[in-house]
């Protein structure tokens, strides 16, 4: 008899690929649409690494790679490295450096490829370049990428749309010296988001794998204001070339439902089933999800 584990497994996997439009379903692992990418807990101690170790053995077949966020891996010694390297992978996983490259830049090119080598060597399949903090050059960044790729690994250059937003007194005539609330005023675009997809496009022509969009700016401001961003750039660089960094679960709700499950999203390790129950409930139709509550995980007697 099957444990909870296996069964859930089987349900999910009976959902993707084999309908009758089975090309909007997500394809099993090894995926290269319908990706999710999940933020590790904090695993700087040995009881996080155990914790992440069941936190995989739950939700391994629903995720694609694992990242390490905020720089972590560089806390921590290579042997636990490795150790999170190999557990990973062993659920055929890939593991990202996160958006911390850019600190190594500071020291000099030499540094930089020094660190590639090492992320290669600790087990390391991609390393995120954040885009927006590296202040370089575009043809500097497009070199970043070249020497990523020509050690082997995958580059993942990391965009985010700026936005500006500020309160200024409401108009209108007031008496000297007297107080009028600031009235909040609808935030404005600050970067244009057509060269933000220029230089995305020139680095996938370079050798990018994937390009991660920070999806917090567009999904705090209106509707009508977001949608309009993120299909500009899903049509001009491709819904499986793009992943979307989102952090919470109306966001990644927001993605699924008009994107459908094909979507490639980064969410914490503590969304992972909810984006998974979401990616198994066909909007289109109404249908039931696959994975009928969030809490599907509560061990059940078979």
């Amino acid at each position: 008899m099957r444990g909870w584990r296996e069964e859930l497994v089987a349900l999910s996997l009976q959902g993707h690929g084999h309908g009758a439009d089975g090309d909007d379903d997500r394809p099993e692992k090894p995926r290269r649409y319908g990706v999710t990418e999940m933020r590790s807990p904090d695993y700087s101690f040995r009881p996080a690494h155990l914790a992440l170790q069941e936190i995989l053995e739950s939700v391994g077949p629903f995720v694609d790679g694992l990242k390490f966020s905020g720089g972590s891996h560089s806390l921590m010694g290579k042997e636990l490295i490795r150790e999170i390297t190999d557990l990973a992978h062993k659920h055929e996983m890939y593991v990202s450096t996160g958006d911390w490259a850019e600190h190594l830049l500071r020291q000099g090119p030499s540094s930089f490829k020094q660190y590639v080598e090492e992320c290669k060597e600790l087990g390391f399949d991609t390393i995120e370049l954040n885009a927006g903090s590296l202040k370089l050059p575009e043809e500097a960044i497009l070199r970043l990428v070249r020497l990523i790729k020509s050690s082997g690994l995958r580059a993942k250059p990391l965009f985010s749309v700026k936005f500006d937003s500020s309160d200024i007194p409401a108009s209108g005539d007031r008496a000297f010296g007297a107080y009028i609330a600031p009235v909040k005023q609808s935030s404005e675009r600050v970067e244009d988001v057509d060269l933000l997809i220029r230089r995305a496009e020139r680095c996938l022509e370079a050798g990018a794998d994937m390009i991660m969009i920070d999806a917090d700016d567009v999904c705090q401001h209106t509707d009508s204001l977001r949608a309009d961003i993120v299909a500009k750039i899903v049509g001009r660089l491709g819904l499986e070339k793009t992943m979307f960094e989102t952090s919470n679960a109306n966001t990644s709700e927001w993605f699924v439902k008009r994107y459908g499950p094909r979507v490639n999203l980064f969410a914490d390790h503590s969304e992972v089933m909810n984006l998974e129950r979401l990616r198994g409930f066909d909007t289109r139709r109404g249908s039931r999800p696959l994975l009928t509550s969030p809490f599907f995980l509560v061990r059940r007697p078979f």
